[in-house]
Order: C-alpha cells, then structure tokens, then sequence
C-alpha cells in the first residue's frame, strides 16, 4: 500500500478499557507502516502498562487522537469500517478482512477511512455499526473465535499493509456530507407513501439499508447533490407529464 493512503487511514478504538492493549494497538500499527490511532471515550491510558506495550511506537501512543463521541471521529472520513466477530443479517453485509482491505484502500486513495474496533468486552453496538458501510470480520476458529483488541488491530494492519496496485481515486464526499442525504431520506420516503408496516418502521429500515450501501461505496459531489436534489423533487410533489419537458434535438441526415 501507498504511503499516502497509509496516512489517511485510521484506527479507532471505541471505549477501549485496557490501556495495554491500546499500547500493543500502537505498536502493531507501527510494525506495518500506519500511525493513525484514534480513541473514542477511552480510560486513561497514558501509563507505565501502554508505554511498555507500546515499545518503539511511544510516539504513535502520544499523538493518538481523542474523542468524546464517535461522530466527531467519522465527520471528515469517505469511508467508516466496523469489525465484528458477531453475524447476521441485521448487521448489513460483512466481509472477510481479505475481502474488505481492497475496499479500505480504494477509498483511501480518495480520502480519509476510519476502521472501528469495539470495546474488550462486548465489541461495537449495533448502533455503532449502523455508523458503518462497510463491515469486516476475522475468520476464527468456531471453538474459541475472539480476538484481543490489539490483535485484531495487528491482522487487520498486516492485511492492509500488502493491498498493492494504483488507480485514479474518485473524489468521494465525506461522511459529514453524507449525512445530509441520510437525515433527508426518512422525509422522502414519507412522502412516497412509505409507513409502518407491523412491527417495521419502512422509512427507518430503508434508510439505514441505504446508509450501509452508499456508506460502503462512497458519493461524489455530483452524486450527492443529484440525490438531494430528488429528494427536493419528491418532497414538493413534482410531477412531469410525458411530453413536456425539453425535446430531443433532432438533426437532419
């Protein structure tokens, strides 16, 4: 992988409580060229335990990023990957870390990526997932298939570290700019007569059903605004009827 996409690519520990472990986090980034380590609400986590795992990597540990919250760490990333050892269909589609790092680094030629790694315990809620459009899992064995934290920060950065080839990146908007769309669509689909249906909120499941997929694939500008402007259309109930908007210019043979 590109130095350049190396450095737009983040590692976010949500709620870490081990600082060991967010220690060794630093140290398996830097063992394969990342040093973008970002905490969401983590303990206190500058002691003599994570300076000790952290070894050489001390200087990815001191400039680790915190957060408060986890939107403010996503608000300037094209692309936001969850990890989960959990499946099911609920949780959108989830790839192999094999399958998901050609993804990462597409996106990162475009922009910044965020890969969220869950609390010790009980890893990312499936509110934090939703945040998500893309999500990865670590095959293991059935037997005994969860990971420590720092481990599951190491494999993912070594299978990221051998993603090679180069395209052109596209342009994608950040997901600050997304979120535009998605606080628009509950409105839209309200407005083409999506309701509740049973036990299911449609506008709600749709949207988040789209949140995964324009989340995973990433928006240009042109994109985005093609989208919101739909919206608009929709919202104040634009019809055309056929015939009248503007004629194809013919040419003579």
């Amino acid at each position: 992988m590109e130095s350049a996409s190396r450095d737009r690519i983040s590692f976010v520990l949500v709620a870490p409580t081990e600082p060991g472990n967010i220690g060794a986090a630093a140290r398996a980034l830097m063992n394969f060229g990342f040093r973008r380590l970002e905490l969401v609400a983590p303990v206190p986590f500058k002691t003599q335990e994570a300076w000790a795992m952290a070894c050489q990597a001390r200087d990815v540990l001191e400039k680790a990023k915190v957060h408060r919250s986890l939107r403010p760490a996503l608000a300037d990333k094209v692309l936001v990957v969850g990890t989960t050892r959990r499946l099911g269909s609920k949780r959108g589609l989830i790839l192999d870390v094999r399958e998901a790092v050609g993804r990462i680094a597409r996106a990162a030629r475009s922009g910044g990526v965020a890969i969220l790694f869950g609390n010790e315990h009980s890893g990312l809620t499936n509110q934090e997932l939703n945040e998500c459009g893309l999500v990865l899992t670590i095959p293991s064995s059935p037997d005994f298939p969860s990971l420590n934290l720092a481990q599951s920060v190491m494999i993912v950065a070594y299978e990221l570290a051998g993603v090679g080839g180069k395209s052109r990146p596209l342009p994608l908007v950040e997901n600050r700019e997304l979120g535009k769309l998605f606080r628009r669509l509950p409105k839209t689909l309200k407005a083409l007569a999506y309701t509740r249906t049973g036990d299911k909120d449609l506008p709600e499941e749709i949207t988040r059903h789209l949140k995964r997929l324009f989340g995973r694939s990433g928006l240009t500008e042109w994109e985005l605004n093609m989208l919101l402007g739909l919206c608009t259309q929709v919202e104040k109930g634009r019809t055309h009827k056929p015939g009248t908007g503007q004629r194809e210019k013919r040419t003579r043979s």
